[in-house]
Parts: C-alpha cells; sequence; structure tokens
C-alpha cells in the first residue's frame, strides 16, 4: 500500500494539510481530523484540506475543508487560496481562472502570480440561517466576560460576527480566549460562528483614520483565536463598509456608486478585500506550501484503528 502524502501550505500564518481524497485508504472522520491536526501527536494545523474529482464537470475539484476539532467549515478564505495554488502547481489545471465547489457554494479564482490570487467569494448577506431572526442590517448584541458587544452578522458562505472597537490600544488589549467561547456559542448563532474584532487604522497623510484599512483580531470557530482568516477579515471589511455608508445616511442594503476596497491588517499579514455596492466580495493574498511529506506506516495504522 502507497504511503499517505500531503502537503503542508500556509497563508498569513494560517496552516493546514492538504490531501487528496483519491490517495486515501479511508474516511475522514471528525476523530482522524484531530489526530492529524494534533500537535505533539499528530502533524500539527489549523485545519485539514480535502481535494476530490469534481462532481460538476464545469469545476476543477470540489473542495472540503475542516477544522482542527474535526468539525467541517463550509469555508475558508486562506484555505481556498492555498487550495487553489495547490491545484495550479499540482496540475488539476493549468488555467489561471477557473471554479471549485465549497460546502458555501462554488467559488472562482484568478491566480495572479506563483503565490497570489484574487478569489470571487460571492455576495455577502446580512440575514442568513446562522443569525435566525436577525434584522435585515445584520445587527445585534451579544454578552461576554461581563460586557455587552454590539455586532453585526455577515455571512460568506460562513457565519462572521463582526465587532467594531474605537482603537489599537483596545483591540490589543482584548483577551480573545476570554471573550471568544461565549460568543461563538451563544445561542443566536444555532450554529455557532466566527469572531472578528476591528478597528480603523490611522492615515498618517490627512491625520485622520482611513476609510481603505483596518486591523482585526479573529477568533475562529473551532479553532479559538488565529494569526488570520480570509472569512474573518472579509467579514470585518464588510461590516466596516456598511459602517460609514450608515455614517453619511446610505441604508446598509442600498446600492452606492463604485465599490470599496479594505485592506485587514491581521497578526500574519495583510489581506485585500473589495466589498461591490451590492455586497459581491472579492479576496486577493497570498498561499505558500511550506513542506511535502508522507505519513509513517506507524501513524497510518493509528488512523485506520481512530473511529
Amino acid at each position: 500500500m502507497a504511503a499517505i502524502r500531503f502537503e503542508k501550505w500556509q497563508a498569513l500564518g494560517n496552516d493546514y494539510l492538504i490531501l487528496e481524497r483519491d490517495t486515501l485508504p479511508f474516511g475522514l472522520t471528525p476523530a482522524r481530523v484531530r489526530a492529524l491536526c494534533a500537535g505533539h501527536f499528530g502533524v500539527f494545523a489549523d485545519g485539514v484540506l480535502l481535494l476530490s474529482p469534481p462532481a460538476d464537470p464545469a469545476h476543477v475539484a470540489d473542495l472540503r475543508i475542516f477544522n482542527p476539532d474535526g468539525s467541517e467549515a463550509e469555508l475558508s478564505g486562506n484555505g481556498a487560496r492555498e487550495a487553489i495554488l495547490y491545484l495550479r502547481r499540482r496540475g488539476w489545471t493549468d488555467r489561471d481562472s477557473f471554479a471549485i465547489e465549497t460546502a458555501a457554494g462554488p467559488i472562482r479564482p484568478q491566480i495572479t502570480g506563483i503565490d497570489t490570487c484574487t478569489v470571487d467569494m460571492g455576495r455577502a448577506s446580512l440575514c442568513s440561517r446562522d443569525f435566525p431572526g436577525g434584522p435585515e442590517d445584520g445587527r445585534g448584541e451579544v454578552e461576554s466576560a461581563g460586557r455587552r458587544w454590539s455586532f453585526r452578522h455577515v455571512s460568506i458562505g460562513n457565519p462572521q460576527c463582526a465587532i467594531h472597537v474605537v482603537s489599537e490600544d483596545e483591540l490589543a488589549a482584548l483577551d480573545l480566549h476570554a471573550i471568544g467561547p461565549a460568543i461563538e456559542g451563544d445561542a443566536q448563532f444555532p450554529h455557532r460562528t466566527n469572531v472578528s474584532w476591528y478597528t480603523e487604522l490611522p492615515d498618517s497623510a490627512r491625520g485622520g483614520s482611513s476609510p481603505g484599512r483596518i486591523r482585526a483580531r479573529i477568533f475562529e470557530r473551532g479553532v479559538g483565536e488565529t494569526l488570520s482568516s480570509g472569512t474573518g477579515a472579509t467579514g470585518a471589511a464588510i461590516a466596516h463598509v456598511l459602517a460609514r455608508r450608515e455614517a453619511h445616511g446610505e441604508a446598509p442594503t442600498a446600492p452606492a456608486a463604485g465599490r470599496a476596497r479594505v485592506s485587514v491588517l491581521l497578526d500574519g499579514g495583510e489581506l485585500e478585500v473589495e466589498v461591490r455596492e451590492d455586497l459581491n466580495v472579492k479576496l486577493t493574498g497570498w498561499a505558500r506550501p511550506v513542506f511535502t511529506g508522507q505519513l509513517s506506516e506507524d501513524f497510518e495504522k493509528e488512523l485506520h484503528e481512530t473511529e
């Protein structure tokens, strides 16, 4: 039996193991995902990307995304870029523009460089089954760590809870490990939620805040605080753009001229988010391979025996 081969990739410090389904002698159960992602006892990663031949011939591949706790995510902006660039490097396609299927629906990348691509993430929504009963503008409040937080719900294939804070100092002082779990699992979010806290960055040229740059920290569902998250950055950027629209007297869901480009600075680096007037979103960033490996026979046997 051939050894199980994998690649480890990272995007702004968000690292995933990439596996091809047809090379696996077993299915990926939550327990097997947890064993693969475990530190010290496994390979260690923020999750697993599983690629398989597409059910729809119009797509290059089908992509499933697993969190390190074994749960399955609908979408990951960083993981998607890693999978997209892997597919190109490993010869699944020779095109720069194509489609792959995810649990959140098809996504369409444009490869722009050896380690960069822009991903059309589709149209975001402020209402979704992940925040049932929420208002049309996605606004809400949630309690955690003795404080009531105002948030904006954004669905971008997966649920985002974006919370604005007034300064970089306040953002840096937040203890996300203490605050995040109660918000992630709040009853308002029946499928749990990702959480991002963000603030505007100063524009040194103008002496004020820049409409195009924000700083964000992310608490990811099933993961905890992460160095970066593509969908988390997207949710924060959308919330930022909508808040600015409202400040100018516009309804958050009303069409607005042009489009907004927001640079989101995360602990692991910077991502570019383009928010169009209809909330269609494009995410641009990089992803790079870290190493290629194969599982030992002993570890493969351990995974076989794991339910």
